[in-house]
């Protein structure tokens, strides 16, 4: 029998940000490809990719959101399998082999991988959790399931999704809490292992990192991107030079315009106030994630609710700080601002899953 409580609590705080993102991203989105007339239909893929998101958002909150903790396993194995068949058949596009084709229609499994791990970690951490913390041992198996599709993600190679992986699930594991002997351990451990990653990237990765420090030292080459980036912010000042008035993205100074960069041309043309709503918005959009997380009544789905929140909070964070030159370049979109259907889909899921955990927090089964 259907529940009436569900529609009583229906989150439609939730469902107004995500829509005033949406419609954000898409007038940033026109405005970024208006320049150039053959890419205007990324506008149209854009909003029928939104239109495909809105359904799968509403299939996300229609079934019970511990549905999930019982499908974890298959739902794990199965992205890590799209992230191995990327590996064997993937498209190249760019130097990197990120996508799966099916008739025509791309899709990118590291960003659906993203939410499976989140929910398998959410099932472990649950079924295991310790009032004093996880130890080491404890934290073997997390460990594993976060590697492997690390690993697999990094191979593309996409640094910028591997490491929000695993930004993702150390913001997971504080949340549950670490044995206070087993985290001083692992802080000890990263601070010595961290440094030694330098050596295992690539070229092109070493060459992002030494930019970050200093983008004059190739101003038009691997500093381009942040120094237009920067142009383009530093020209919006407070109130902007209007819509469709931007001259860095109108003249193609600005690489990516209509993606990674995307609050470049926001910044240019709404200036500093434009860029504080933006940024408010996601703010709310955050604090309301903690919120449900906090009001949930069930260790699932308080861990399920931090993770996607988390997701959310470190796609913004790293993209944002970006295009403002204060973290390397690594390919990370701008939640529901960014062009892309697999990264747009896949945040309306992760709303979906939020509505879900939002409308259930009453019962206590």
């Amino acid at each position: 029998m259907f529940d009436r409580r569900l529609v009583q609590h229906f989150d439609w705080i939730l469902l107004v940000l995500t829509f005033l993102l949406c419609f954000i991203g898409l007038m940033t989105l026109y405005s970024a490809v208006t320049a150039g007339a053959a890419q205007k239909i990324l506008y149209v893929k854009q909003s029928m990719w939104i239109g495909v998101g809105l359904v799968m958002m509403i299939l996300s909150f229609l079934f019970h959101y511990k549905s999930l903790g019982s499908w974890a396993v298959a739902i794990y194995l199965g992205s890590v399998f799209l992230l191995v068949c990327v590996l064997l058949f993937g498209k190249h596009v760019g130097g990197s082999q990120r996508w799966l084709s099916f008739s025509g229609i791309s899709i990118q499994p590291s960003e659906m991988v993203k939410i499976a791990l989140i929910i398998v970690l959410s099932k472990y951490y649950s079924k295991f959790s310790k009032e004093k913390g996880f130890s080491l041992k404890d934290l073997l198996i997390p460990f594993i399931l976060v590697m492997i599709p690390f690993m697999l993600v990094a191979r593309q190679p996409d640094l910028g999704t591997a490491m929000l992986i695993f930004l993702i699930a150390v913001s997971m594991t504080f949340f549950v809490k670490i044995e206070k002997r087993s985290f001083v351990y692992l802080v000890s451990f990263c601070t010595i292992t961290v440094p030694l990653v330098w050596f295992f990237l690539k070229d092109y990765q070493k060459e992002r990192i030494l930019t970050f420090l200093n983008p004059d030292r190739d101003p038009l080459g691997s500093g381009y991107h942040i120094i237009q980036s920067k142009i383009a912010i530093g020209s919006g000042m407070i109130t902007g030079k209007g819509f469709l008035q931007g001259t860095q993205k109108a003249f193609s100074f600005l690489p990516e315009q209509h993606t990674d960069f995307i609050f470049s041309v926001l910044a240019e043309e709404w200036g500093f106030i434009g860029s504080v709503i933006l940024l408010f918005i996601f703010f709310l959009l955050i604090v309301w994630g903690i919120k449900i997380a906090d009001s949930c009544r069930d260790p699932f789905g308080k861990i399920l609710s931090v993770g996607l929140t988390a997701m959310l909070f470190w796609e913004i964070i790293i993209n944002i700080g970006m295009v403002a030159g204060l973290v390397p370049v690594v390919g990370v979109p701008l939640p529901f601002i960014s062009y892309g259907g697999s990264s747009i889909v896949t945040k309306m899921i992760c709303v979906g899953i939020l509505m879900n955990l939002s409308m259930r927090r009453f019962k206590v089964e």
